[in-house]
């Protein structure tokens, strides 16, 4: 009989990027069944609200029938047995990413060492991407039309003025 496994890919996604993307779609080709989990820190101040940012994931991964996007507080841990998974996807795109998140897969496995951590690499083309450095790239007039999914734009769009100060308009 076959195991199935589900594997959580968890992060703010404030917004989700194609470099986001591209992790989901590499990790839903291995594992059967995938929550893309948008993290809800109350200690942390979002751009994008919890629903923004869960609606923008849905549809910018809509394409993949096995992925499920879902949001949770609290530790990562608690959620991946509450959703009884048994990996996490931690994307990499530089080592100063594999230093820290090197350090966070050794204390969940301390807390959970039945949970696998599994990293996946990004695109190249992907490498230098940051939901930050979208939203700061935006916000003064740059394109980043060709990093995000079109929905994550409109999002943007909405969100921030369409003439930045000191910028020139969003195409």
């Amino acid at each position: 009989m076959k195991r199935s496994v589900r594997a959580v890919y968890p992060g703010s996604f404030d917004p989700i990027t194609n470099g986001h993307i591209y992790i989901a779609e590499r990790a839903a080709a291995i594992f059967d069944d995938m929550r893309v989990s948008i993290l809800v820190n109350p200690n942390k101040t979002y751009t994008f609200s919890v629903e923004a940012r869960h609606a923008m994931a849905s549809e910018a991964l809509s394409h993949l029938s096995n992925v499920m996007v879902d949001h949770f507080t609290g530790l990562l841990v608690d959620y991946m047995r509450q959703q009884e998974a048994q990996v996490i996807i931690r994307g990499l795109r530089a080592m100063s990413d594999f230093e820290y998140e090197f350090q966070m897969a050794l204390m969940n496995r301390r807390l959970a060492p039945e949970i696998e951590t599994f990293f996946i690499i990004t695109d190249a083309n992907y490498s230098y991407l940051s939901s930050s450095a979208i939203r700061d790239i935006f916000q003064f007039g740059g394109s980043v039309k060709d990093v995000v999914p079109h929905c994550v734009f409109r999002c943007l769009r909405e969100r921030f003025p369409a003439h930045p100060p000191g910028g020139k308009p969003h195409e």
